[in-house]
């Protein structure tokens, strides 16, 4: 087996593929494929875009301004077509997001670092607050990780108290809130 390994009892690396040269074609080919698998917002098509670019760059050479310049038209293109929306992109993610009873601080943290505008993030995180509130959204999260009065063994309920203070404080809930569902009687 080990022989199998090239003696050394762990597989050799594959040599990494060189990139393709970039071009518009290939720009547009990419992000068609990548808004296939994912959705995205403006901002992470261009991070994915641009590392491409660099990559191509870096073996094949050329102006990077231009690259940029193809990666600005072809964005607009997608806006217009329809394929790239940050705003519809943020409403998904902020109503996924609290369905699954995350808190709003959460929610606009993981939107702002997905690129989204702070108007956007605030109008959405506004929208998912007046259909599910935070206190439903702590209770969600805390029938998920068993916290308070939905752990499986009542007895510990009491010792665990301040680690389960503490689990719904890191979840982005405020201590009044945690308070109140932690105390909370069962069902």
């Amino acid at each position: 087996m080990d022989e199998e390994l090239g003696g050394q009892g762990r597989k050799e690396p594959r040599p990494r593929k060189q990139p393709r040269k970039v071009s518009p074609r290939y720009l547009e080919n990419a992000a068609l494929h990548y808004l296939k698998r994912y959705a995205a917002t403006l901002s992470q098509l261009k991070r994915v875009l641009l590392r491409k670019v660099d990559r191509s760059l870096k073996v094949h050479g050329g102006d990077r301004a231009e690259a940029l310049g193809w990666i600005d038209a072809l964005t607009e293109k997608l806006i217009r077509g329809g394929l790239l929306n940050d705003e519809a992109y943020a409403g998904m993610k902020a109503h996924s997001l609290r369905a699954s009873g995350r808190s709003s601080r959460v929610i606009t943290q993981k939107l702002r670092m997905k690129g989204v505008t702070a108007d956007i993030v605030a109008q959405k995180v506004a929208d998912v607050t007046a259909e599910l509130s935070e206190e439903e959204a702590a209770k969600i999260w805390a029938r998920k990780k068993r916290l308070g009065p939905f752990r499986t063994n009542p007895q510990t309920r009491q010792d665990n108290r301040q680690r389960d203070l503490a689990s719904l404080a890191r979840a982005g809930f405020s201590f009044g809130i945690a308070k109140k569902i932690i105390d909370s009687e069962p069902g």
